[in-house]
């Protein structure tokens, strides 16, 4: 890479580590700039993924003090249940096409966008009429973690809209528990990916560093901040990421 296409991947980085660490979708920032750089969509997915997991453990770890169950459903569960989905996930993006890789994009951010701008809405009347177990919750979770193996982008944002309609748990309130997950599916998927040389390495490595600085820095600063301004930076960014890529894939 030029001096150029360093300081995008750098910066790409940066964005991405702290998107995550605030309301998630970092993957927005990082997958088109690595498509800029010239890599196809599953090598930028995948590389993507494996920058963006030092970033996602540093907001983790700067969040384990605020760790508690969701609905009743202990961490370690819903970690364990997160891996075992990222590897699977991860290993449908090693069998799936570059083309159907593209047209799905769009279709899942948009799935996020709809159910984190009526998700408070829709827990309102779910928590009025029935009651949500922890096998609903882990089942779920257990989706979560193959699309985060799969895809990841916009994770953290589908995390934040199924807790809170499962759940109803505010955004701000499940930074812990969230940030955790993204690290673990994260984690999973790498391990895939790196067994079957879907990370290009010259890329991947600025863009890890950008991502960990961003993504500490982040976490840090978003301690302070309060759950309306989370929420609507967290719809903002869905809207305008799922116009994107429906663009790139209809366009």
């Amino acid at each position: 890479m030029d001096f150029a296409d360093l300081i995008l991947a750098v910066a790409a980085g940066l964005a991405g580590g702290a998107m995550n660490a605030l309301a998630g979708g970092g993957t927005f920032a990082t997958l088109p700039a690595l498509l800029a750089l010239g890599l196809p969509a599953n090598i930028a997915n995948a590389t993507s993924n494996f920058a963006l997991l030092p970033g996602a453990a540093a907001s983790a770890w700067t969040f384990r003090d605020e760790l508690s169950p969701i609905a009743r459903v202990a961490i370690p569960l819903l970690a364990a249940i997160t891996f075992a989905g990222g590897l699977v996930g991860s290993l449908l993006l090693v069998l799936t096409p570059t083309e159907t890789f593209d047209v799905l994009i769009p279709w899942l951010t948009l799935y996020a966008f709809v159910v984190l701008a009526f998700g408070r809405r829709a827990a309102a009347w779910l928590h009025a009429r029935v009651t949500i177990g922890r096998r609903t919750l882990m089942a779920a979770q257990s989706l979560l973690g193959i699309y985060g193996g799969y895809f990841g982008g916009g994770v953290g944002l589908m995390t934040t809209a199924t807790y809170g309609l499962l759940a109803n748990v505010s955004p701000r309130d499940m930074f812990a528990a969230r940030t955790l997950m993204l690290a673990v599916a994260n984690f999973a998927a790498a391990i895939v990916f790196v067994a079957f040389a879907m990370v290009a390495w010259d890329r991947c490595l600025p863009v890890l560093a950008g991502a960990l600085a961003g993504g500490w820095l982040a976490a840090r600063l978003g301690k302070g901040l309060s759950p309306a301004l989370v929420r609507g930076g967290t719809l903002a960014i869905t809207a305008a990421t799922t116009i994107v890529f429906f663009v790139r894939a209809y366009g």
